[in-house]
């Protein structure tokens, strides 16, 4: 075996029934791969595990694999790497969910009035994210993307939050806003806060929508409806985890699972909302759960066609409960990072956007992504927080001129979007000072000087899962 390496998934200390052996062989799943043929699923478990019959991730052929994704890259959107002006603005921390992932909620019980407990989280009014958004709107933000705990206060509006106040069961997750230190207002308040003149509004992925329809017999359609009526714009397909439940009932056992998440999705789209797909790997999962994933989302986008972005969420482990109890010794390694994202190029053949993420890779390796078969390279941020309790260290700010920098840096050419695609500025490199220009008040002046610059807009704000 030429160059192979150990991955970290560990495969052997759950007895999973999916596991990354296949009858298929690499040269084939390859060479269908190159020819553009539409991939299986045991096709994608040979390519992102480099072939199934040695161990470990062969270096040269995972090499062939990245070529391969990115001269497809090449074909469907060229040289144009995208990243859109955005601000994260997340409403609470506070969350009983207890995902083993996750380092970013907080107990909810410690928001509570009584408690008076020091939790280090935060909770926002409508009032304090409409001021948060109206003032990162005049520095030229073109989208607001809202990703929160499920705080029990939380309902879907005025009628939802009568309903769960007059409900006697006990197993709502439900609490009055009276017991709490702060009152984050009901959902469609907050979408409505949000929604501030011409601002795309990125936000409720399926695992908030259904805690906006607990205790009822609302379809996802209704409670999508209702949120779009109040401002809401796109859905980010975050709380996707793994795509199958036997990793699902591992890591997030309090969570959706995958066919009410499928299901919650494709209502989404059904009412005129665009959405994104994730995965995030690198955890208790191998290459099978990783290949079904994309299956199940190459099948919803068939269906739907409204998913705009596929964007993979590579594992950070470092402070979370998954490594703290011993379940896992670190995330995904670089190569499966690299093979994750080309392999995502690959096989979802009618997603046409793949994003590489500065958050969870940093500058240098998120560069190498984009020629992996990434095309877009995410946005400004303004604010992180999900990543950075994790364990991350890569930084919450990106400038325009850093785009321009290191895009140009790769040959590259760099190109301002809109939340949708819809709407793109090639950014020519030799006229700065560089800033966003697609937004309803942007006219060209930089969002942010540097990487370490701190947003005036924003204070402990989110960004994926």
């Amino acid at each position: 075996m030429e160059d192979a390496v150990r991955t970290n998934v560990p495969r052997d200390e759950f007895e999973f029934e999916h596991v990354p052996d296949t009858d298929q062989s690499f040269e084939n799943a390859l060479a269908k791969a190159r020819d553009g043929e539409r991939l299986t699923v045991d096709d994608a478990i040979e390519l992102l595990a480099t072939g199934t019959d040695r161990e470990g991730i062969d270096l040269a052929r995972k090499e062939r694999v990245l070529e391969a994704a990115d001269r497809r890259r090449a074909e469907v959107v060229g040289d144009e790497v995208t990243f859109v002006a955005n601000l994260n603005n997340n409403v609470t921390t506070a969350c009983n969910t207890g995902c083993l992932f996750c380092n970013f909620k907080d107990t909810a019980e410690n928001f509570e009035e009584e408690r008076g407990a020091d939790h280090g989280g935060f909770t926002k009014t409508p009032e304090e994210s409409r001021d948060i958004v109206a003032s990162a709107r005049e520095t030229g933000i073109y989208e607001v993307t809202s990703v929160s705990g499920l705080h029990p206060a939380f309902a879907l509006d005025d009628e939802h939050l009568e309903i769960l106040e007059s409900s006697d069961r006990g197993d709502l997750n439900y609490k009055s806003a009276d017991a709490y230190v702060t009152d984050p207002g009901t959902y469609v308040d907050q979408m409505e806060a949000m929604s501030v003149e011409g601002v795309h509004l990125h936000s409720m992925t399926p695992e908030e929508a259904y805690h906006a329809r607990r205790g009822t017999d609302w379809s996802y359609e209704e409670v999508y409806g209702r949120l779009k009526d109040a401002g809401l714009d796109s859905v980010p397909g975050t709380a996707a985890e793994i795509l199958v439940d036997e990793v699902r009932s591992v890591i997030c056992p309090g969570k959706i699972g995958t066919d009410e998440w499928v299901e919650a999705m494709e209502a989404a789209t059904s009412v005129g909302l665009d959405a994104t797909a994730t995965i995030m790997y690198g955890h208790v999962d191998n290459e099978a759960h990783r290949a079904l994933h994309l299956k199940r989302l190459r099948d919803l986008q068939d269906r739907t066609g409204a998913i705009t972005e596929f964007v993979p969420l590579s594992f950070v482990h470092p402070s979370t409960p998954l490594h703290e109890r011993g379940m896992v010794e670190a995330g995904a390694t670089v190569h499966e990072d690299e093979l994750m994202i080309a392999v995502g190029r690959l096989f979802l053949d009618n997603v046409e956007n793949v994003q590489s993420s500065w958050v969870k890779y940093g500058d240098e390796q998120g560069l190498k992504m984009l020629s992996c078969g990434a095309n877009d390279f995410m946005g400004t941020i303004l604010s992180e927080e999900i990543t950075k309790r994790a364990g991350g260290e890569f930084g919450e700010a990106r400038s325009f001129a850093e785009y321009v920098e290191m895009i140009t840096a790769i040959g590259r050419t760099p190109v301002e979007r809109s939340t949708d695609y819809r709407q793109t500025r090639v950014v020519d490199p030799e006229e700065p000072p560089f800033g966003p220009e697609l937004a309803p008040a942007a006219d060209g002046t930089p969002l942010v000087e540097s990487s370490d610059a701190s947003p005036s807009a924003g204070d402990r704000s989110p960004a994926d899962d």
